[in-house]
C-alpha cells in the first residue's frame, strides 16, 4: 500500500463488492478510520456514482467524496478467474460488503457459504432493498422506494400538501450506517464472545422505519397515524423556522425553562403565566399562536440581532444555514469539518471532515476517490502475487 492508514480499524481489511450510494458511503466510513478499503468495480461497467452531478474538471464530485480513502480494483465477478480472485480477497478480508440483488452473489459462486470456507470469521453485509428474506426480497429496491415504504415519506411535508420525497438519499445514507455498526457488532461478537463469523442482512428500508420512534407503539395501542406537521414538531412547542429580516433562524424550545428563557429574550415573559402557554400540552394546543407571535419579533430584526438576543437570553437556536455559510462559519472550522486535501485531478480541494471526533485515534481523509483500477497492481501483483504474464493476461481478457 501507498498510504499508511491511521485510526481505530487500523489493521482491519474490507473488501467492498458494491455500487451507489448505501455501499459506497459504508466503506467509506470504514475507509475514514483507517480500514483498508480495498473497492472493486466491474472492468467496463464502473460505478454509476462516477457519472454523477455535479462535477469539476470532468470528474463526479459525488464520486470524490464516496470513493476517497479507498483502494480501487476491477474485477469481473461473473468470471471463474474473478471469482477465484474474489476468494483470495475475501480469505484476508476481516469485512465484505455487497449490495448486489439477493441471490446474485450465490450464482457466481461468491455466497457466504463459500467464502466462509476459506476464511471462517467473516463478517459478510448484505445490503438490499428489502433484505434477503420476505417476499419481495428478490425484487430490486432503491433508497426512494425504501423512504416511501418506511413512513418517512408519508409524514414529511406540510399539513396541507403531499408527501415530500428528502432531497437527499436518506434511506441509502440510513442504511450504510446501520450497516457499519452491524459489522462492528459481529466484530465484537467474534474477537471478544468468540463467535464465528456471520452474515448482517441490511435492508433499505428497514433502518429508516427504525427511526420512527414509538410510531409503531402508538398505532398499535391507539390507532394513531402520524401525520405531516412541516416544521412543528408532535412533542414539543415552540418548534419551527422563524423568518428574520434577512434569513430564517431555527428555534426548538422543548423543555419548560427554554420556553421561558425564550419568551423572556423576546419581551414578552407576561406569557409564561398565560394559559394557552403555561404548559407544553397548552402550547402544543395553541402554537399558531405562540408561532405567530414569536414570527412578529424576528421578522423586524436581522438573524444575527436574534441569533445574539435569543442566545444571550439562553435560547436554543441557530441559523438556517446554505452551504455557502458552512464555508464561513467558525464552528464548523474549528471542528475540522473542512479538511483540505490533494487530488491528481482538481488540485487542493476542500472535502468534508472525518465523524465522529476520536480523542486518540481520529480518522484522516487521504484522498479522494481515484480512478477505476488505479490500484490494480498494488493489490494482484504485489499483494496476490500474480505473475506479470497472468496479470496481462487477466487484463487482456478483461477479468481485471
Amino acid at each position: 500500500m501507498s498510504e499508511q492508514p491511521s485510526g481505530p480499524l487500523a489493521g482491519m481489511r474490507v473488501l467492498d463488492l458494491t455500487t451507489m450510494i448505501s455501499g459506497g458511503f459504508a466503506n467509506v466510513m470504514f475507509a475514514d478510520f483507517g480500514a483498508d478499503v480495498v473497492a472493486v468495480e466491474h472492468p467496463e461497467y464502473s460505478d454509476p456514482v462516477r457519472d454523477w452531478v455535479p462535477r469539476s474538471a470532468g470528474q463526479s464530485l459525488y464520486w470524490k467524496n464516496l470513493g476517497r480513502n479507498k483502494r480501487h480494483v476491477t474485477l469481473d465477478l461473473s468470471t471463474e478467474d474473478g471469482q477465484r480472485i474474489a476468494l483470495e480477497l475475501a480469505a484476508d478480508a476481516d469485512v465484505v460488503v455487497e449490495n448486489f440483488r439477493p441471490g446474485t452473489l450465490e450464482r457466481w459462486n461468491l455466497d457466504y457459504e463459500t467464502l466462509s470456507a476459506a476464511n471462517d470469521g467473516l463478517v459478510m453485509v448484505r445490503l438490499s432493498g428489502f433484505g434477503q428474506t420476505g417476499p419481495q426480497s428478490a425484487r430490486p429496491g432503491f433508497g426512494t422506494i425504501a423512504e416511501a415504504m418506511s413512513t418517512f415519506v408519508s409524514i414529511n411535508g406540510y399539513e396541507d400538501g403531499g408527501p415530500l420525497l428528502p432531497p437527499i438519499p436518506i434511506a441509502d445514507l440510513t442504511a450504510a450506517s446501520f450497516a457499519v455498526q452491524g459489522a462492528m457488532f459481529a466484530l465484537w461478537a467474534r474477537e471478544v464472545n468468540g463467535a464465528p463469523g456471520q452474515v448482517v442482512d441490511v435492508s433499505l428500508f428497514e433502518p429508516l422505519f427504525r427511526y420512527m420512534i414509538g410510531d409503531v407503539e402508538a398505532y398499535d395501542t391507539e390507532g394513531v397515524v402520524p401525520e405531516r406537521t412541516g416544521n412543528k414538531s408532535n412533542q414539543a412547542a415552540p418548534r419551527d423556522l422563524y423568518e428574520a429580516e434577512d434569513g430564517y433562524v431555527a428555534l426548538s424550545a422543548s423543555s419548560q425553562n427554554i420556553f421561558e428563557n425564550v419568551m423572556e429574550a423576546i419581551g414578552h415573559a407576561d406569557l409564561v403565566d398565560d394559559p394557552r402557554f403555561r404548559t407544553n400540552d397548552a402550547r402544543m394546543d395553541n402554537r399558531e399562536e405562540l408561532d405567530r407571535i414569536i414570527e412578529e419579533w424576528t421578522a423586524e430584526r436581522s438573524r444575527e440581532e436574534v441569533l445574539e438576543t435569543m442566545r444571550a437570553g439562553d435560547a436554543v437556536v441557530g441559523p438556517v444555514y446554505d452551504i455557502a455559510d458552512i464555508f464561513e462559519d467558525e464552528q464548523y472550522r474549528a471542528r475540522g469539518d473542512l479538511l483540505e486535501v490533494e487530488d491528481d485531478d482538481l488540485g487542493t480541494i476542500r472535502t468534508q471532515g472525518v465523524v465522529p471526533k476520536f480523542s486518540e485515534t481520529p480518522g484522516s481523509v487521504e484522498h479522494l476517490g481515484g480512478e477505476p483500477g488505479a490500484h490494480n497492481e498494488d493489490v494482484y501483483r504485489e499483494e496476490l502475487g500474480l505473475s506479470e504474464a497472468e496479470y496481462e493476461r487477466l487484463r487482456e481478457e478483461g477479468v481485471i
